[in-house]
């Protein structure tokens, strides 16, 4: 791969291209063998970020191959694992660009449509992100799954996200900038995304099917992504119960009523078995439902009361010396190489 002709490594950057991996090590190639083209017809100065969130395999050799031959593909190597939405973190406060792309280094986040998205970042808009019309790439229980998730949170939530919608976007600096002052520690960022505003437009496309590797989300991960989306985002789990609540003891009500009429017009072989039962198993899983769903939110309170670094960079590589996120204090989470 060529370095990018025309443009020092201590050039402006003017869009900053950020891509999360874990054990990306198959994807990176063909990554970088179709996005630098579409970047450098642009003619903006740029840089691509990768963030190796604690790959095992041999990503982050790759990617340091690439910078050595490419100036401005750049790595932040994370100390661990934190996650994908915390590996993006890293990549947004690192980015010294005017606009910045997150972006999935499979392929299944079109790189040509970075085009119409700088052509509309020019127009005016901060914000301009990628729709899927369709989704004939993932399988029927995933497709299943995103919808009614969509459906929920937005039905709970005030914060509304847009269907289809990931994190494949463009964001003007203003854009980024206030993404940033947003410090929780469990991160929904396509919440976070939305939470923050701006002038906005949709770009549908189709989206195609992985270059290579297989995904690291499971059904169990995306269950619990799920659920911090929607217990960051609403209180509605929580004021829930105090309905739950009314209606159980309407239905107990009128079961004690119905027990009450059998036994005196039947009899009972065993007297008070039965009203024993109903309040025994009606109630105890009513209390251990709540329990567990004010557990949810106790447990995100603790999380956040430590105020832990969202990430902490094991080292950086390919940032230029004195670009402005080098001389000014690191971000919380942040050394310096």
């Amino acid at each position: 791969m060529p370095a990018d002709a025309g443009q020092s490594p201590g050039a402006t950057v003017e869009l900053s291209v950020i891509v999360p991996v874990f054990n990306e090590e198959e994807a990176v190639p063909l990554f970088l063998e179709a996005v630098p083209p579409i970047l450098r017809d642009l003619g903006l100065g740029h840089e691509i970020i990768f963030i190796d969130d604690g790959s095992s395999d041999r990503t982050c050799a790759v990617v340091e191959a690439a910078s050595r031959e490419n100036p401005n593909v750049r790595l932040i190597q994370l100390s661990r694992n934190f996650g994908k939405e915390a590996a993006m973190t890293a990549g947004l406060e690192w980015a010294a660009g005017g606009a910045v792309i997150p972006m999935d280094v499979d392929l299944q986040d079109p790189p040509e449509l970075i085009r119409e998205f700088v052509r509309l970042w020019r127009e005016g808009y901060d914000v301009v992100y990628g729709q899927r019309v369709s989704r004939e790439s993932d399988t029927g229980t995933k497709r299943m799954s995103a919808g009614l998730f969509y459906r929920i949170f937005n039905k709970m939530s005030d914060t509304k996200i847009h269907p289809n919608v990931g994190d494949y976007r463009l964001m003007s600096r203003a854009a980024v900038d206030a993404t940033l002052t947003l410090r929780e520690r469990n991160r929904f960022m396509k919440g976070i995304f939305a939470w923050v505003g701006f002038p906005s437009i949709a770009v549908p496309y189709e989206r195609p099917v992985r270059a290579a590797g297989t995904t690291k989300f499971n059904y169990w991960r995306l269950w619990n992504f799920a659920l911090d989306g929607i217990t960051s985002f609403s209180t509605i789990p929580l004021r829930i119960w105090t309905y739950v609540g009314l209606t159980v003891a309407v239905a107990a009500i009128i079961y004690m009523v119905t027990i009450i009429l059998r036994t005196w017009m039947f009899g009972s072989d065993v007297p008070g078995y039965a009203s024993l039962m109903v309040v025994l198993l009606l109630l105890g899983a009513i209390q251990l439902i709540s329990l567990g769903v004010i557990g949810e939110y106790l447990s995100r309170l603790y999380v956040e009361s430590k105020q832990r670094p969202i990430y902490y960079v094991q080292r950086s590589l390919g940032f230029p010396a004195h670009t402005p996120q080098e001389t000014a204090p690191p971000p919380a989470g942040r050394a310096r190489a």
